[in-house]
């Protein structure tokens, strides 16, 4: 193991979140905040908020919301807050999680087309025209940036361009990429971003967050269909509160993504870390190939995030095997989640460095029983 290795975990998170993250960032969870005193809201909720749409736009036309739970829920709390009672929602779906985005508007009783590709396919962008040109009730349109099923990372721009072209509202699931990768809301034409704390940021979990362009926000007061789910009461009581949140804050999670920002600046920024994340796909990648692992997607479809490889087609192999023997070696790397095709994932992201992918291959060498 490195210098950048965590000696009091007993193995590295290869995931696309929860992630491993550093000792400074757990360490800072170890005092108690008031949810209500100023020195939280002021000294931390207000400086994350103001942090975050930093980090998205320079424009200054976006502000930002906290919102309690997984990252899901943050999803649910956009969807269900910024359609108007007779909005039309279009989900772009290329897998497991595109698709989750339409059963959380569907649950709401929201009127939902699904331009579904399959989970190997990028969205269908004359499709997406013809559509938006055809049916003036969508109001908005969703996708997924990365989507983890695969590790696809989906043409959010060239979307944007044609959602923006026909005056759509346009909502972003950044929740793998934002931090680390570099991207413009403002230049993309995005409405909505919604992220969560322990993914490339490198926070841990608890809450989730939503940039969204205030203009857009403002318009949606009452539209939402759960009381603690409103994005728009969230983000108002925030707002006018100076940092306060409706109900119970998950304190020490946003003080130790408070940490992970400040992290994320002495790194360099999103492009430093995104060059980081860069490297590491590279090594896994170059690494897995010279032992026989394939990618499932090209490579001008494949993000820097997580990588889905095809299982070994030796009848010794077992998936259980692998990823026990790997654990113990100190890696953790997921299963596949893809339907077309046996696959197993494993994440770049993370406090993960190049040394510890090089590491990573060592161990799957070792590891390989075929």
């Amino acid at each position: 193991m490195n210098d950048h290795s965590i000696p009091d975990n007993p193995y590295f998170l290869l995931t696309p979140g929860p992630l491993s993250t550093s000792k400074s960032v757990k360490a800072v969870m170890l005092r108690d905040w008031c949810t209500w005193d100023e020195d939280y809201n002021l000294g931390v909720v207000e400086k994350i908020r103001a942090e975050l749409t930093g980090l998205a736009s320079k424009s200054g036309k976006y502000t930002a919301a906290l919102m309690q739970g997984s990252g899901t829920f943050s999803l649910e709390a956009t969807i269900g807050s910024v359609l108007p009672p007779k909005g039309k929602l279009l989900v772009l779906a290329n897998g497991a999680y595109g698709n989750r985005l339409a059963q959380i508007s569907n649950r709401l009783s929201i009127e939902t087309d699904v331009h579904d590709s399959g989970e190997v396919n990028p969205p269908d962008l004359e499709l997406l025209e013809s559509t938006l040109k055809q049916d003036s009730n969508i109001s908005h349109v969703i996708v997924v940036h990365c989507e983890t099923t695969t590790g696809m990372l989906n043409p959010i721009e060239e979307i944007g361009r044609i959602v923006k072209s026909y005056g759509r509202v346009y909502i972003v699931d950044a929740m793998s990429s934002f931090g680390g990768i570099p991207m413009d809301v403002q230049n993309i034409g995005i409405d909505y971003l919604v992220s969560s704390a322990n993914k490339c940021v490198q926070g841990v979990p608890g809450f989730g967050f939503v940039i969204a362009k205030r203009d857009e926000l403002e318009k949606t007061k009452g539209f939402a269909r759960s009381l603690s789910l409103d994005l728009y009461d969230q983000w108002k009581t925030m707002e006018d509160g100076h940092g306060k949140w409706r109900y119970t804050s998950p304190t020490h999670t946003v003080r130790a993504f408070m940490q992970a920002m400040l992290e994320l600046k002495e790194e360099g920024g999103i492009e430093k870390r995104h060059q980081r994340y860069l490297e590491n796909h590279r090594i896994l990648v170059n690494g897995m190939a010279g032992l026989g692992f394939n990618c499932l997607l090209p490579k001008a479809l494949q993000s820097p995030i997580i990588t889905s490889f095809h299982n070994p087609s030796q009848s010794a192999y077992d998936f259980k095997k692998f990823y026990d023997s790997l654990k113990e070696k100190g890696f953790v790397i997921y299963p596949g989640k893809v339907s077309v095709a046996d696959t197993f994932r494993i994440g770049n992201i993370g406090h993960v460095f190049p040394q510890d992918i090089h590491n990573l291959i060592s161990s799957v060498k070792e590891s390989i029983f075929w």
